[in-house]
């Protein structure tokens, strides 16, 4: 370990993990994307059907081993976790909607949602998983 991990709170150094693990989750998407489109020849939505479960199930692989350091039984975890990620989706959307919608400065710089979507996101999809899919 770093200097710095060990002085960081353990609970950070957790959030830290699943943000990361998120990065190599989006990469994945990406890359799974790419290759549903190119490959396999799916229309962009079926191509992100197939990217998201990808996503989703590397993301829940490396957390199940990294982040949470989980031995509860597999697939239901996979399961419950496919679900979590999916409700914090919706809060993502739903963050981005209500800024793109009712604010002027959201409304002209989307990215502005997309970015607060992200965090309420990243910040959901942390707390369902830890105190539900991967819960002690």
């Amino acid at each position: 370990m770093t200097a710095l991990a060990l002085q960081l709170d353990p609970r950070l150094t957790e959030f830290l993990r699943f943000a990361a693990v998120g990065v190599v989750g989006l990469l994945a998407d990406m890359a799974a994307l790419t290759i549903a489109l190119q490959a396999l020849h799916l229309d962009v939505y079926s191509g992100r059907v197939f990217s998201y479960l990808i996503a989703a199930t590397t993301t829940w692989a490396l957390n199940r081993r990294f982040t949470f350091k989980s031995t509860d039984p597999a697939p239901a975890q996979w399961a419950k976790f496919l679900g979590a990620n999916a409700l914090g989706g919706a809060v993502n959307y739903g963050v981005y909607a209500a800024i793109v919608t009712f604010s002027a400065r959201g409304a002209a710089w989307p990215v502005l949602g997309v970015a607060a979507g992200s965090v309420a996101g990243l910040a959901f999809n942390f707390s369902v998983s830890k105190v539900w899919v991967f819960k002690k």
